[in-house]
């Protein structure tokens, strides 16, 4: 769709407060015709001698004829000033929730290299711009290209030739708004664009306080601020130089028609041919006439200014999810058994850089399974595979039989729970944030799961227990306090599939005894994907499987997989966990200590 399509296309819904818009601006335009003619009228009566007896009661009738008029205009003026932001914000309302849909859409990989204030800009800045397209220079355009036909008509009907002679200087302003556009259009889009930068940053750094501060980095961040502030300043000043030599052309260009009239007028008020009245009501109509030249400037500049944060809006809803609903996709029937079976799955975020390479692997329906291997090996991209986070390279994933591919991703995301180490908490309540799991459930499943997962008693010494605001990101609770709230809104959603990646790292002991039973309870009946660098945490895993180079290297149980002295060994060795008691150094039964 064109830079505008979408913009027009929504302002259909408000045609209705559009119409009443320009039906007030044409009636305004009306009033203001009145407004020469009761001047010329009483300009007329009080120089005609024959006249002399009513004039008293003419200018009295004039006068309140004159009043009439502008209060009719006032009114006139509020219906619509107030018609056209109706229409206006409410089609930026309607582009802010198409843009955010159009983001709920666009696939993880979209966003790996995005700032969060960029985004925000295109959602909140740039659409802010469409107001003054749809409230302003639209109305503004339709009105003024009808007041100039109608006002051309009465100077042409007044004096043909002084009328044409007044329009000399019209060439000079069409040619000055195509170069007006040439220009100003890209530094309204660099304008914009530093916006967005100075945006990203700024919430960078109002989400990274902490860090800032632990590093003594205020000066440093204070210097990058600063530079962006000004990189904003110096690209809005170039924006508003362009407009201000434009509008001073735009008004001298014009004014070089008045020049005209009292050159061509004068003589022909001494020659005798042209009444004074009637000169005076041609400058006033003359002037009716510039106005909305005037007003149409300043619509080109708004127009400008508009297409310049549509291009960027375009850009963004060019976008095309990577993941998406395959065509003829189906929802998933009911509730999933979790039998998930990988086949020669290959998987890269770089076309040529594979992270996973022909993994097959049966994961039985209630099975848990665990992922261990080192770092950068590919155990979350395995996971992120299932909830189709990412599509698969080569080969295909299955849920009980079904190509995820083939699946509705909704169905599909319904039958997962994933319980993250870096837990994500929304700023409101604890109730709120356990209710994220399953919107509408009773206070009773609130408390329960809570229960679960262990969450309950701290959540009942929080000041106001369940209502507490818990603040950005949860910032008010402790590391592990967040984790059993994330796994609480995890027992809620009561999905047969539960991922855990690095669910338990990063607390105590005391507080991962906690989250470990927690997740336990939460384990039961359901098909479990862990994956863990605390290898104590995952010994009753029905089976454990050994990532390495991308491929599986190993996969058993713990006892099996120790008794292969292999990777998942070494691993164990490295972390200094004890052999087990049937699987000594020699593979011999320990013997227990005299």
């Amino acid at each position: 769709m064109g830079s505008l399509g979408y913009l027009l296309l929504y302002a259909r819904n408000y045609k209705g407060s559009l119409i009443i818009t320009i039906i007030s601006m044409l009636l305004l335009v009306g009033t203001q015709l009145l407004i020469p003619w009761i001047i010329k009228t009483m300009v007329g009566a009080v120089t005609d001698p024959e006249q002399a007896q009513m004039t008293s009661a003419l200018v009295t009738r004039l006068a309140l004829l004159a009043l009439a008029v502008y209060v009719a205009r006032a009114a006139l003026q509020f219906l619509r000033s107030y018609m056209a932001h109706v229409a206006g914000w409410g089609v930026v309302a309607d582009a802010r929730k198409l843009v955010y849909e159009h983001l709920q859409r666009l696939s993880l990989r979209f966003y790996e290299d995005k700032q969060t204030g960029q985004l925000m800009s295109r959602v909140v800045n740039d659409t802010d711009k469409f107001e003054l397209l749809i409230a302003h220079a639209l109305p503004d355009i339709a009105v003024n290209v009808l007041t100039l036909v109608g006002v051309m008509a009465v100077l042409l009907a007044m004096n043909w030739q002084l009328t044409l002679l007044s329009m000399a200087p019209i060439p000079l302003i069409i040619i000055a708004l195509r170069l007006f556009a040439r220009y100003v259009r890209p530094a309204f889009v660099e304008r914009q664009k530093e916006l967005g930068e100075l945006n990203a940053i700024l919430n960078d750094n109002l989400s990274g306080i902490r860090e800032i501060k632990t590093f003594t980095r205020e000066q440093t961040e204070l210097g990058r601020i600063r530079s962006r502030i000004d990189k904003y300043r110096d690209s809005l000043l170039h924006a508003l130089k362009m407009m201000a030599i434009f509008q001073p052309f735009i008004q001298f260009t014009s004014a070089l028609g008045t020049i005209v009239v009292i050159y061509f007028g004068g003589r022909l008020i001494l020659n005798q041919t042209l009444a004074i009245d009637e000169l005076v009501a041609f400058f006033l109509y003359l002037e009716l006439f510039y106005q909305p030249i005037h007003h149409l400037s300043d619509a080109w500049e708004k127009i400008q200014e508009s297409l310049a944060s549509s291009d960027r809006i375009n850009e963004l809803l060019d976008e095309q999810p990577e993941v998406d609903d395959q065509p003829g996709a189906v929802a998933l029937p009911g509730r999933a058994h979790g039998e998930l079976v990988f086949n020669n799955v290959g998987f890269g975020y770089l076309a040529d850089d594979r992270v996973l390479r022909e993994v097959n692997l049966h994961i039985p329906a209630h099975a848990t399974v665990a992922l261990v291997g080192p770092t950068g090996v590919g155990k979350t991209t395995f996971a992120s595979l299932i909830p189709r986070f990412y599509d698969v390279s080569e080969g295909s994933i299955t849920l009980d039989g079904h190509d995820l591919r083939n699946l509705t991703l909704t169905s599909l995301r319904q039958q997962i729970s994933i319980v993250l180490q870096d837990v994500f908490l929304f700023h409101g309540t604890a109730r709120d944030n356990i209710l994220f799991g399953r919107a509408g459930a009773s206070e009773a499943e609130v408390i329960e799961a809570a229960k679960v997962a262990n969450a309950h008693d701290f959540i009942m010494q929080l000041p106001n227990s369940y209502d507490t605001i818990i603040g950005e990101r949860g910032v008010k609770l402790s590391g592990g306090q967040k984790q059993r709230l994330s796994i609480a809104r995890a027992v809620l959603k009561d999905a047969p599939i539960l991922i855990l990646d690095e669910a338990t790292s990063s607390v105590d002991t005391e507080t991962e005894h906690l989250i470990q039973q927690a997740l336990e309870r939460l384990m039961v009946g359901r098909t479990t994907i862990m994956i863990a660098h605390r290898l104590s945490t995952i010994r009753n895993a029905d089976l454990i499987v050994v990532l390495d180079g991308g491929r599986i290297a190993e996969a058993g149980n713990h006892e099996r997989l120790m008794a292969q002295r292999g990777l998942y060994w070494r691993l164990n060795q490295a972390q200094g966990q004890a052999p087990t008691p049937a699987h000594t150094a020699n593979g011999h039964p320990a013997l227990a200590p005299a």
